[in-house]
Order: structure tokens, then sequence, then C-alpha cells
């Protein structure tokens, strides 16, 4: 019987780091996703006014306000993108800033408009 207790313990070890192994992975893929980006910012008022990128997920969507940056991509007026992005919670976000923080993951299109 005191055989197979360090060998239950190993199991049940293994079983929990496959677990969050597991979680975490699938965790990762949900926050990334395809936006469309317009080929015109528009004014809008965060802290200050200032000119942000209008933003949808589905062509069918109404264009809505992106208040931040999405880090790695340059805008250029004039250009319609499809973009796949990353998101990530930001743990201590600054009171005035956006609790999320985007990644450019890749630039799937550019077209001008």
């Amino acid at each position: 019987m005191n055989y197979f207790k360090p060998l239950l313990k190993a199991f049940a070890a293994s079983a929990v780091f496959l677990i969050i192994f597991q979680c975490k992975t699938t965790s990762n893929m949900s926050n990334e996703k395809t936006i469309m980006v317009a080929s015109q910012t528009a004014d809008c008022t965060g802290v200050a006014p200032m000119k942000c990128l209008q933003i949808k997920e589905k062509e069918s969507d109404n264009w809505e306000m992106m208040y931040t940056n999405i880090e790695g991509f340059t805008y250029e007026t004039g250009f319609e993108y499809t973009l796949k992005i990353k998101t990530e919670k930001i743990e201590n976000p600054p009171m005035d800033g956006s609790s999320i923080r985007y990644i450019l993951l890749k630039q799937i299109s550019k077209v001008k408009k």
C-alpha cells in the first residue's frame, strides 16, 4: 500500500499541472481577435479632445471609438485595415488610461479608400 502513495502524489501533481497549463493556453487564445480599422479617424474626447481610431470586429457592426493605440501598428489616413491583435489586461492601469493593452500580431490587409 505504501508503494502506491508516492505514485498517487506524482499522478495528482501531474494532473494539476496539466489542468493549469491547459487553462492558460485557452485563455491566451481567447484574447486574440481580428478587427477592422476605418480609413478615417474621428473626433473624440478622452482626458482631452483627440482623434480616435474607429474599429469594428464584424462587417455588420457599427464603428466604435478606440481611445488608445495598438502597439506595433502605424496608422495611415486613407487606408482601411484588417488586423489580428492580442489584448492583455493591465494590472494597475493609470486613472486616465485603458485597462487593456492592444498589441498588433499581424496586419492582414491594408486597402486604399
